[in-house]
């Protein structure tokens, strides 16, 4: 699935060509900086913000059949009096780093809550099962998991996890009496991000333009509270050092050229000394010790620290 890719993974292309098989033809996709894409994806957003409108009416008063689906369609003819999407959207801001040069740059997640669910909601570091659709702001489908699928939130693409992080779980498995399972009450929801919140110039296939902005429908079903990846005894949320909300840029191995794209949550030695990082926080016993040892006593914790 298009979803799964890592968005840590994406880097700047200098060329993007495809071969055509009937002429050999060459066609290449102009390399953008990410100050100047930020600024054609925000005005393709606004722009489809303001001309589009989904089935609020059907959330706020649902109909005995309704399938609590998010259906986004034209404001124009027989929908010309629907309220924008515009007037619905609330905000986060990302800081996205995808040159050294460039630095990090502030990008919008817009979102639109449908139905907020009746559990709790999950970190950005937990594992979470969902349902999903996937496409550009054409409407073009380019994604979707009809049948129920488990991601971690960091594991995706961030404009998708930190979509996800807004609504809550619902209740259930709830035995259906024939093999099956089903949720209720789930959180339902809606995310548009801009493309290096998906994934910026690399076009991950023929549907999916490089520097396309996404839309992700969204049902959460259920949620692994603290989740442990790399099973080292450390929650992955605990592994975000820098508290910025994006677990793929803390990596403390020493040899930062070998390790770089281990981030600590996927990375059962943290800082890369040799010893595992759930030995150097437990017991004896194997029991996890709370706070986590600090044998020389300089503020680091052992399994951050290569020195101890």
């Amino acid at each position: 699935m298009q979803l799964k890719r890592i968005f840590y993974l994406l880097i700047v292309v200098i060329g993007i060509a495809s071969c055509n098989n009937d002429d050999n033809s060459v066609s290449t996709v102009e390399v953008q900086t990410l100050a100047e894409t930020i600024v054609t994806d925000q005005d393709s957003i606004n722009d489809f913000l303001d001309t589009h409108f989904y089935n609020y009416e059907d959330f706020a008063n649902p109909e005995e059949d309704f399938d609590y689906k998010i259906i986004i369609d034209t404001i124009a003819g027989d929908n010309a009096a629907k309220l924008p999407l515009a007037d619905f959207v609330e905000t986060a801001t990302l800081a996205v780093q995808v040159t050294e040069e460039e630095g990090y740059v502030d990008h919008t997640l817009y979102y639109i809550v449908a139905r907020e669910g009746v559990g709790e909601s999950p970190t950005i570091g937990d594992d979470a099962f969902v349902t999903y659709e996937g496409s550009l702001l054409d409407g073009t489908v380019f994604d979707s998991g009809t049948t129920p699928t488990v991601f971690n939130l960091s594991g995706v693409v961030r404009g998708f996890g930190n979509g996800v992080i807004k609504l809550k779980s619902g209740t259930g498995p709830i035995e259906n009496g024939d093999g099956t399972v089903s949720y209720e009450d789930y959180g339902i929801g809606v995310v548009i991000m801009p493309s290096a919140l998906g994934y910026y110039s690399s076009s991950t296939s023929t549907l999916i333009p490089s520097y396309s902005p996404l839309i992700f429908k969204i049902d959460l079903l259920s949620f692994l509270a603290d989740t442990d990846s790399d099973e080292d005894g450390i929650p992955n949320i605990e592994e975000d050092l820098d508290g910025d909300g994006n677990l793929n840029n803390d990596n403390t191995d020493v040899d930062l050229e070998v390790s770089f794209f281990v981030a600590n949550y996927n990375d059962s030695d943290d800082d890369g000394d040799g010893i595992l990082t759930l030995d150097e926080i437990s017991d004896d016993e194997g029991n996890i010790i709370k706070p986590y040892p600090d044998t020389d006593g300089d503020g680091t914790p052992d399994y951050l620290d290569a020195d101890s």
